[in-house]
């Protein structure tokens, strides 16, 4: 479900919700997941390399809307994509990613516990997603420099909603979960994300 705000200048004020394996999200909240998927071999490859990084999250995704419309900073550079349905399926969406595979964790809920006004809110989110449309439009390559977070000119998965929501006074630069690792002060993990926001993983399915 999407609502439109249409303002004077002829632009549109979106802020949608969707849910996802059972998690709740709006505009501007974000998808966490585990690199790789283990029944199928392009999985595996991702799942290894999801070895290097901290925790169990390695890459996070900001839900736009309206529908399953999301962006995501990766091999594509900053990329829109979308959701083929209610429940996470990578193999699906392989081609639109550029062959990248990943598991769902959960999702990250940067705004909430933060005292903000409905309307506050509302406006921040909309930010986030023009922010995040306008990287796509330019078609942002990927930031292969992690420990330069503070550029606008390409984005690593977990520095593109770093760069959204710090203009609003909300630093997601927390250390939250990486504080022992060296540069984790400059770089932006997407496990401190995870770590550092309100959170919910994804139900467990019964069988």
């Amino acid at each position: 479900m999407a609502r439109e705000h249409k303002h004077a200048d002829g632009t549109a004020n979106l802020v949608a919700e969707f849910t996802l394996d059972g998690l709740e999200l709006k505009t501007g909240d974000i998808i966490c997941t585990a690199n790789g998927k283990e029944d199928i071999p392009v999985g595996e490859f991702w799942r290894l390399l999801g070895r290097l990084l901290p925790g169990e999250v390695d890459h996070v995704i900001i839900y736009l809307g309206p529908d399953g419309l999301c962006v995501e900073a990766g091999a594509k550079g900053v990329n829109l994509f979308m959701l083929p349905g209610a429940t996470w399926d990578a193999p699906a969406m392989v081609e639109q990613r550029g062959l990248y595979v990943d598991t769902l964790v959960g999702a990250a809920y940067p705004l909430k516990g933060r005292g903000l006004s409905p309307e506050q809110e509302k406006n921040i989110r909309i930010q986030v997603r023009r922010f995040c449309l306008k990287q796509a439009r330019l078609k942002k390559p990927y930031n292969l420099n992690f420990l330069n977070p503070n550029t606008d000119r390409a984005f690593y998965c977990s520095q593109l909603p770093y760069r959204a929501y710090l203009p609003h006074g909300i630093n997601l630069n927390t250390g939250a979960g990486v504080t022992d690792l060296i540069d984790s002060e400059r770089i932006i993990f997407p496990q401190e994300i995870w770590a550092g926001c309100f959170h919910r993983k994804v139900p467990v399915r019964q069988v």
